[in-house]
């Protein structure tokens, strides 16, 4: 694992359930229509966190195995699962690194939300060669490349608050993250799931200065976890909004360029 999964995002998943957005409803028509999922499927949701990926597809699906290594994510979608009355997930308290300890069906499909980053990408990918059937796929959700994305106007503001908060380094748990140096699509095209289709979603997504400060939260290097207590997180919380506020006002409408795109990579066919 070029990353320890245990402490990433302690703390984050209140926050991350409340500010992360969720996926456009074209993410799981098009896996509905591509697959012909009709409640007969096994899958797979790697780093499920609060749900995102899991919770709509349960609903087009016979069973989900949803794995996460932060108890609280797992705990914060069991509890939004039950209250949404889905009871065809298991949830699971381990990572990627770890799934020949699972007692797993053959897969139809494997997927990822703004996780598979985190996973030793080629390692992974030849283990789930042998988990998923022959038409089955690899699923990878995400805003797109780094670097992409269309920064909104605040994020530089939130950058100089952070760093005079927690540092200049990019934190990850008890350590920092570096982007890999490949994408997920050139990664997958060197691993049995070669053939690739991507497909990109734009939406404006309108906020306000708390779910902006309140989003910071969701992510590794700024989640509750990194500050040394809980004062220190409030300070930053408390200079976060009000450099915000004094940038755009009490009452600014924060609208968001948001990119999703979904790759979806299965092997050749013969």
């Amino acid at each position: 694992m070029p990353y320890d999964p245990n402490g990433l995002f302690t703390g984050a998943a209140p926050y991350y359930a409340a500010y992360r957005p969720g996926y456009p409803p074209e993410v799981f028509t098009t896996l509905r229509e591509r697959f012909g999922l009709d409640r007969t499927q096994q899958v797979l949701d790697l780093g499920c966190g609060t749900g995102r990926l899991t919770l709509p597809l349960a609903k087009l699906v016979a069973h989900i195995h949803a794995v996460d290594p932060d108890s609280g994510m797992l705990d914060h979608a069991a509890t939004l699962a039950a209250a949404a009355g889905i009871d065809t997930i298991t949830w699971h308290h381990t990572d990627a690194s770890h799934l020949a300890e699972l007692d797993l069906p053959m897969l139809d499909l494997t997927t990822f939300g703004a996780s598979f980053h985190w996973t030793d990408r080629p390692s992974l990918l030849a283990d789930l060669d042998h988990r998923i059937v022959p038409r089955g796929a690899v699923v990878v959700v995400s805003g797109g490349p780094p670097g992409s994305a269309v920064a909104p106007p605040w994020q530089d503001l939130v950058t100089e608050v952070r760093t005079a908060h927690l540092g200049p380094d990019r934190r990850a748990g008890a350590g920092t993250y570096q982007h890999p140096h490949l994408g997920h699509a050139e990664v997958l095209a060197a691993s049995p799931f070669s053939d690739i289709d991507t497909r990109t979603w734009t939406r404006e997504l309108d906020g306000d200065i708390d779910s902006v400060v309140g989003l910071q939260f969701s992510y590794s290097y700024s989640a509750p976890s990194q500050f040394a207590d809980e004062k220190a997180r409030a300070r930053f919380e408390t200079d976060l909004h009000a450099a915000l506020t004094d940038r755009f006002g009490t009452d600014a409408v924060l609208t968001e360029h948001h990119t999703t795109e979904l790759i979806i990579a299965t092997r050749p066919t013969r």
